[in-house]
């Protein structure tokens, strides 16, 4: 579509609201068929065996009756069996011959039962060419209530979304303010993403413009009139009555139509706020700068008093806002509609407003910021959660730290205790990457060890990062490499994962920003995410009838796993030719010990590990096309090249210390860019962080999968959905959990 014109936008806002007709712009719409494209390369499409019926030469699929819409236990099969729907033991199964060809429904209810059936999307952005998109993944199809996002009650994220209408987590990716959506961002296994955030992170978003300025500026009021109005909009908006609404215009806005024509009517409210809020002079929330919000309150000072001021003065325009969009008058249709047209840079003012109307409350106030007593609905749960944080970390100084923490909480102190306390305790955070930096500065400000005054730079503005406390433990954000791979060994909470192993490469206090680069070879493409579903077909290409012979049942031998892998240090080399200022930049590897010989691995690029979605009713039989080469973790340590990754973008290759010859390179005669490499990492942990740190040193994004929720099939299948060539298999014990 076409740049819409801003003219076209301030006056379109009331009419929409009243005239807007159509579907919800939230449901689903029909993708345009995919393509025959697989990869970037001129890779070959799923194929069925040439002795049998072919397949048309379009690998799109006609819609599939469910077969579970069938009566009865059992089903009644042209060859005269009964299949009872059970678990698969052995391929063919029992009753079924391996020459025998199946029928559409007879295929799917003994391969694609309980299989993950996934989807991709590319959607428009609103207010953008068409040259912009955002992509997503969607899927249903496993019967259980699992699926691959961590819980967010768990993992402690809640507040690091928000769903742009409605109250209550969203239903689907592209309904939150925050994008890629962190609501169906981190994976359920520590240090990995759902395969949603993997498509999205491709999604071409539109930089922010700032709005031209519509000349409408608010009145000059005062403090306590402000305090004055927020204190009234708690008890709600007086929306059933237009001459209460109309007194917007007494107190904070003009009318410029007052005499003939005054905007009595909450639609013309509506855009005269919207076009108040689209002045440069407000503080831009949408700028990653200014999203720890109360920076800008947390000093009640007289040098501050102006800041103070507009922060409070922009929160109540847009509390205005917000009532009147949501008021109850408006169908939900109607919100939808006109939420879809409010400017990006006005959201994150009404994502604000959301919050102060959820989590806090004004108790008194006066002509000056020290008059103003604030009360935090929020703040008994926020204590919890940071004591529960501070405990799964182990944090080296835990005792005295959470005795300071109750002894201020007692004291009402935890909110003068720094802006970033501030704004965790009270709930004012605005949904993005800032609530794992706020959470962590929260529990390093309480400590009261001297030692953590080195701990002071930690920002979301340098997400990766990681620091040491005390010589005791290392812990890195989630979005860090250092912590993507060591992560089998640690807690995931909150945005962070630790507590890690120490590194002698840094202080005994020390923060550590890491260099890594991202994988140019590999490109999601919006093609390669709207045939998603076609490509991870767990029945092959369209045919009339499907052979057993074309698939097989593959079970991995989980007790026959490698013993001799072990983590020996993790080594930190700042790079030299970086500025003074700031913490230290580093490069960072893994040492590793394997067979008693230590092979060192360079995390050199930011790659991402996909959760697996569960499968229910596995192990699942896997078409013949679907190809992979299966191979122990410690062998993985030779094998170059795999898919064969830009020459220019080449780690170094990895050799043992202290001057052994490297082990003869594995190489594959199979010239398949699509070929997926199954690492199996059962057993110990290390094994599955040797594979990580492999993966990061050749550039190479992987799926995992835990072999008692997603069975090896429906693993190799999401692979080729993510168009990903590294599976890597682990399996939780018991004592995991420990």
């Amino acid at each position: 579509m076409s740049e819409p014109k801003k003219k076209g936008l301030w006056k379109g806002l009331m009419r929409r609201l009243s005239t807007a007709q159509g579907s919800s712009s939230g449901k689903l719409e029909k993708d345009p068929p995919p393509s025959r494209r697989v990869s970037d390369a001129d890779a070959p499409s799923r194929r069925r065996k040439p002795e049998r019926h072919e397949a048309p030469s379009s690998r799109r699929r006609p819609r599939r009756p469910d077969p579970r819409d069938s009566k009865g236990k059992g089903r009644e099969q042209p060859n005269g069996h009964r299949y009872e729907p059970a678990p698969l033991s052995e391929w063919p199964p029992s009753g079924v011959d391996s020459n025998e060809e199946l029928t559409l429904g007879h295929a799917m209810e003994l391969i694609s039962r309980g299989v993950p059936a996934h989807k991709g999307h590319k959607r428009p952005i609103a207010h953008a060419s068409d040259h912009y998109y955002g992509l997503y993944a969607t899927t249903a199809g496993n019967h259980g209530d699992e699926n691959d996002a961590a819980n967010q009650h768990n993992a402690m994220t809640q507040l690091t979304t928000l769903k742009i209408q409605g109250s209550g987590p969203p239903n689907y990716p592209w309904e939150t303010l925050e994008q890629p959506s962190l609501a169906f961002g981190y994976g359920a296994r520590p240090g990995t993403v759902t395969l949603n955030h993997w498509a999205s992170s491709f999604s071409a978003i539109p930089p922010l413009i700032g709005l031209r300025d519509p000349g409408v500026a608010p009145r000059d009021v005062n403090l306590e009139q402000i305090f004055e109005r927020l204190k009234q909009l708690e008890v709600g908006l007086e929306d059933d009555n237009e001459e209460f609404l109309y007194r917007l215009y007494k107190r904070f806005l003009r009318d410029p139509d007052k005499v003939f024509s005054p905007h009595k009517t909450m639609e013309r409210q509506i855009t005269d706020l919207v076009m108040c809020l689209s002045s440069p002079d407000w503080i831009d929330f949408s700028n990653p700068k200014n999203q720890v919000a109360t920076k800008f309150i947390y000093d009640i000072s007289p040098e501050n008093q102006e800041k103070y001021h507009k922060f409070f003065y922009q929160l109540l325009l847009s509390l205005e806002l917000e009532l009147r969009i949501n008021s109850r008058l408006h169908t939900d249709w109607a919100k939808e509609r006109l939420i879809a047209q409010i400017p990006p840079k006005i959201q994150w003012n009404l994502a604000l407003a959301r919050r102060w109307r959820d989590f806090v409350r004004v108790e008194d106030y006066g002509e000056t910021a020290e008059q103003v007593k604030l009360r935090f609905k929020l703040k008994k749960r926020q204590v919890k959660m940071l004591k529960r944080f501070a405990q799964m970390m182990k944090w080296p100084n835990l005792t005295e730290t959470l005795e300071e923490l109750k002894a201020r909480d007692v004291e009402g102190a935890l909110i003068t205790v720094s802006s970033h306390a501030m704004a965790f305790f009270s709930g004012l955070v605005l949904p993005g990457p800032t609530f794992p930096f706020l959470i962590m500065n929260s529990l390093i400000d309480i400590d009261p060890d001297k030692a953590t005054d080195n701990l002071a730079l930690l920002t979301h503005l340098h997400p990766h990062c990681g620091f040491q406390y005390r010589n005791s433990y290392t812990y890195w954000s989630s979005t860090c490499i250092v912590g993507k791979v060591l992560a089998p060994t640690c807690l995931e909470a909150a945005g962070w994962i630790g507590p890690a192993r120490p590194s002698q490469d840094l202080g005994r206090s020390q923060i550590a920003r890491i260099r890594s680069r991202k994988p140019r070879e590999h490109v999601l493409t919006p093609e390669d995410v709207t045939s998603m579903s076609d490509r991870s077909d767990p029945l092959g290409p369209p045919a009339k009838v499907f052979p057993v012979s074309d698939y097989e049942l593959l079970v991995p031998e989980v007790d026959d796993y490698t013993d001799t892998v072990r983590i020996e240090q993790v080594n930190l080399k700042a790079v030299k030719d970086k500025p003074d200022s700031g913490p230290k930049i580093f490069d960072a590897s893994i040492q590793f010990a394997i067979d008693g010989v230590s092979w060192p691995l360079h995390l050199s690029f930011d790659v991402s590990f996909i959760n697996a979605w569960p499968c229910s009713d596995g192990p699942h039989p896997l078409f013949f096309d679907y190809e992979y080469t299966t191979r122990k973790a410690d062998e993985v340590i030779n094998i170059l090249d795999w898919g064969k990754p830009s020459s220019k973008e080449r780690s170094p290759v990895s050799s043992p210390v202290g001057g052994s010859k490297p082990a003869k390179p594995i190489v594959e005669e199979d010239d398949n860019e699509e070929r997926v490499l199954v690492i199996e990492a059962f057993g110990i942990s290390d094994n599955e962080v040797l594979a990580r740190a492999w993966c990061s040193h050749w550039g190479l994004s992987a799926v995992v999968a835990d072999v008692g929720k997603t069975c090896m099939a429906c693993a190799i299948r999401e692979a080729y959905a993510a168009t990903l060539t590294v599976v890597i298999l682990v399996e939780d014990l018991p004592e995991d959990a420990d």
